[in-house]
């Protein structure tokens, strides 16, 4: 039976998930409510594609996290995750960084993302370590 990589696997997952509710929200939320402004319709388009790229780039994650879980040699794989690790914590430090100098230390509405893409990090470097401690944590699931 072929290994899998089951941290790649849920973050390919939570990259999907991660997208269709972002995806959601901004429908339901923020993009309507860029339209009811007095916004220049440059900057309401600016928004809506900086955010649909977001969205696509989440996707685009889970697809290769997903195909990636079932690849046999992990060393081909493993400097793929350690880019999109970066790409993700290099987002979080401008998440962070833009609310700091726009509203200054209220990050409370970011809690939850900064959660989740701690998280969703860590696992995707667990899933680098090698089948070793994969197969020592998942071997009942198997």
């Amino acid at each position: 039976m072929k290994k899998i990589n089951y941290y790649y696997l849920v973050a390919g997952a939570l990259a999907i998930l991660f997208s269709i509710t972002h995806e959601s929200n901004g429908q339901q939320t923020y993009i309507p409510a860029l339209h009811n402004g007095n916004l220049d319709v440059n900057a309401v388009t600016t928004f809506s594609y900086i955010w649909h790229i977001i969205t696509a780039e989440n996707f685009v994650f889970g697809i290769a996290f997903i195909i990636m879980a079932f690849c046999k040699e992990m060393k081909n794989v493993r400097f793929s995750a350690l880019l999109i690790c970066a790409i993700l914590m290099i987002r979080l430090f401008v998440i962070v960084g833009t609310t700091l100098c726009t509203i200054g230390w209220q990050l409370t509405d970011l809690v939850i993302d900064i959660i989740a893409i701690i998280v969703y990090v860590t696992i995707i470097l667990l899933g680098t370590r090698g089948k070793k401690l994969h197969t020592q944590l998942f071997a009942h699931l198997i």
